[in-house]
């Protein structure tokens, strides 16, 4: 998959970890409430939605999309992130218009 792409006006970002990776997403989500001034969801340690691993979402307009990706990348270290445009469209959101920092994880479409 490719670099994402600001082509849509508003997105998600959904930042997954397990045990193992449990205090550095915690970081992650602590600086990313301080530094962006942008939506931060719960920490979910238990599967939601379509995610088939533990994640917190972080919502930004396409204003803010090169700071909170570029600063996504640099922080994440291995952990994998989720980019997807927030259209309306679940499906498409998290399939067409989806990119990922790191390595990509099984997304469950038959919940959309």
């Amino acid at each position: 998959m490719s670099y994402p792409k600001n082509n849509h006006k508003h997105y998600h970002a959904h930042v997954y970890f397990d045990q193992a990776s449990r205090e550095l997403a915690k970081q992650i989500r602590a600086e990313a409430q301080t530094r962006f001034t942008v939506p931060v969801g719960r920490f979910h340690e238990k599967l939601v939605g379509p995610h088939t691993m533990w994640s917190f979402q972080i919502a930004f307009t396409c204003d803010d999309f090169d700071a909170v990706v570029s600063w996504l990348d640099k922080v994440r270290n291995k952990l994998s992130v989720l980019v997807h445009a927030d259209t309306g469209n679940d499906i498409q959101d998290h399939t067409q218009f989806a990119y990922w920092l790191g390595e990509p994880v099984e997304i469950n479409l038959s919940v959309l």
